[in-house]
């Protein structure tokens, strides 16, 4: 799948002033993209929308991005 052009790229608002540190996401209908901030040209990772969903579900609920205690 190519990512059109046309796609609306954004990065979460808690990214911070840091621009090396950011990631942007796309809904691409099929697929949702993910791409480096730095490289606007460069490739995007395609995730499925339900593997996107069940991913920022476990950020949300701390599941996600803490160590293991």
């Amino acid at each position: 799948m190519s990512v059109r052009k046309e796609a609306t790229w954004f990065k979460s608002s808690y990214s911070g002033q840091d621009p090396s540190a950011c990631v942007e996401v796309a809904d691409l209908n099929t697929a949702v993209g993910v791409r480096d901030s730095k490289n606007k040209t460069g490739p995007a990772l395609l995730i499925p929308p339900a593997a996107w969903t069940a991913f920022v579900s476990g950020v949300r609920k701390g599941r996600i991005g803490h160590p293991a205690e």
